[in-house]
């Protein structure tokens, strides 16, 4: 298992021009700083339930922000779906959940068109999809058929059921869980479905001082029985819009294209990142770079996250699969050996 990455520190926010279509440097000043604010509270409630794993809320508000969807990989009872509920729960927004079997069907989670009797028409009834968060528990061991029923929701908002399209709820985050596929009774997810979410994390297990503290935590009740929202959606589809003003420079945005580039070359993959990699990862580290009080982004943003946002992305070759490599372990090394761009104040 990969280490989790460090936590940015707070910094300073830098006085950015007003170019490239950013922001008026004041109004995006006062936004980070409502940013970090919301974002502390809801990490703090994420984290009062999932105790001693502080990466893991960052990382799931970080992916919120930037409009992406997490896929929460490892054995079960570590506290995935409790991950989810979480997150879900400190949101005043509308959430579905659906528990994934090998018998569910893809019209379970878009929903299907009913024919009234009365009215001789047809009546669209929606399914757990049309929800702002939605909870897939144990994604991958439903069929491939249906887990492609998420493709077009997760892409483009939408859904089309018999033909008609329906769009659905803004904000929309994916947070799936899934048990690693050596597991009796799961599918493994197809590339194309893999490719849609913009970050992988897993959970591990709590060392031995934060699970003492979920002891005494759930020993009377459930800490998810007592969590209050503590923002709402509205709110967070705002930050969002805000995340996409931070600052990126051409050195940032060359050393994103190195570090995804890098796989596709790699004598140990068969299948590299993808440019959609290229694109998930810089916006996942806007949103790092703005949660840490900052507007604009650093390499150190892009090397804490790469691992998540680019590993889950990337095929094995034969040879590599059995000398026990993993894809963590080659962006961990295709991060350490790409050339960091030297500080400059073009950064900012």
């Amino acid at each position: 298992m990969h280490p989790e990455p460090a936590i940015p520190t707070l910094a300073e926010p830098a006085h950015a021009a007003p170019d490239d279509g950013r922001a008026e440097p004041g109004a995006l000043r006062a936004g980070i700083g409502e940013l970090v604010e919301v974002t502390t509270r809801v990490r703090a409630a994420v984290e009062s339930v999932v105790s001693g794993r502080p990466s893991l809320a960052w990382l799931t508000v970080a992916v919120l922000l930037a409009e992406g969807h997490l896929l929460v990989e490892d054995v079960p009872g570590v506290g995935k779906t409790t991950l989810a509920k979480a997150l879900a729960r400190s949101i005043d927004c509308q959430v579905g959940r659906i528990q994934f079997t090998p018998d569910l069907l893809p019209s379970d989670l878009t929903g299907v068109n009913i024919f009234r009797a009365q009215t001789h028409e047809f009546e669209f009834r929606p399914g757990p999809v049309f929800n702002n968060i939605v909870i897939g528990d144990e994604i991958n061991r439903a069929s491939p058929k249906t887990q492609s029923a998420l493709l077009e929701c997760m892409e483009e908002g939408t859904t089309t059921v018999d033909g008609t399209s329906h769009r659905l709820p803004h904000p929309f985050l994916v947070v799936a869980t899934q048990n690693p596929v050596e597991m009796e009774g799961t599918y493994p997810l197809p590339e194309a479905q893999r490719d849609r979410f913009m970050a992988r994390l897993t959970v591990g297990y709590p060392d031995n001082a934060a699970e003492m503290l979920m002891l005494d935590r759930q020993e009377a009740s459930s800490p998810l029985a007592h969590l209050a929202p503590v923002t709402t959606g509205a709110t967070m589809l705002r930050l969002a819009e805000l995340v996409r003003h931070v600052h990126a420079s051409p050195a940032v945005k060359q050393y994103v294209l190195d570090v995804v580039g890098a796989t596709r070359t790699h004598p140990s993959l068969r299948l590299g990142g993808s440019p959609r990699a290229s694109l998930q990862l810089l916006k996942v580290a806007k949103a790092s770079a703005a949660m840490a009080g900052r507007e604009h982004v650093l390499p150190d943003d892009v090397q804490q996250l790469a691992v998540h946002v680019v590993a889950h992305r990337l095929i094995l070759t034969t040879e590599a699969r059995l000398a026990g490599i993993t894809t963590q372990d080659i962006v961990a090394q295709v991060v350490e050996r790409t050339p960091v761009p030297a500080a400059s104040p073009g950064w900012r």
